[in-house]
């Protein structure tokens, strides 16, 4: 069994102004810096194996704190990656209802409309995490990612799929086994 440590990146402006990131790349501001040292802090009696993290900024500069902590190195995986929303980047959801209200009645009614679907992301950030855990087959691995990766790993180990994103600098633990996952907190 490989227990995950399954955190999400610290704040950013565009999550601050509610905006949407996806594959977009802004830095944590001081508040995502605050959120990631105290993760940091949190995490420093923990043992962990290993330290993964999306490749995108936020992510990575969450995972770098930590690792500074620990004297570690982060592995990075692409496949840790927010959703594509494609032309919904940087747009605030009044701003989407403006200018895309079909796309926006599609994605509340089948979960995609434009980007990446999210069975898509469930199967990206699932095949990712089961990787990890083959390669850390009885430790304790931390993972830095998205809100949209963890709310997919959450609903593959019984979670509501609806269920409310994941806040900046939160952690969740999962257990995986045979490629199972199951809450652990």
């Amino acid at each position: 069994m490989t227990t995950l440590i399954l955190a999400r990146h610290g704040e950013t402006d565009w999550n601050r102004d509610g905006r949407f990131q996806g594959h977009a790349d802004p830095p944590l501001n001081d508040r995502g810096r605050e959120q990631a040292r105290s993760l940091a802090e949190a995490l420093a009696d923990q043992p962990v194996e290993a330290i993964y993290s999306s490749d995108l900024r936020r992510a990575h500069e969450t995972a770098q704190i930590v690792a500074e902590r620990k004297s570690m190195d982060v592995i990075v995986d692409p496949d840790l990656r927010e959703r594509d929303v494609g032309e919904w980047s940087g747009l605030t959801f009044p701003e989407i209802e403006e200018r895309f209200p079909d796309e926006l009645r599609r994605f509340r009614e089948e979960g995609a409309s434009i980007g990446e679907s999210r069975k898509a992301l469930a199967e990206r950030v699932l095949a990712a995490v089961r990787r990890i855990a083959d390669a850390h087959p009885h430790g304790q691995v931390l993972v830095v990612t998205h809100g949209g990766a963890l709310r997919s790993l959450r609903h593959a180990a019984g979670g509501e799929a609806g269920a409310p994103v994941v806040r900046n600098g939160q952690v969740l633990k999962m257990a995986i086994r045979s490629g199972t996952f199951a809450r652990l907190d």
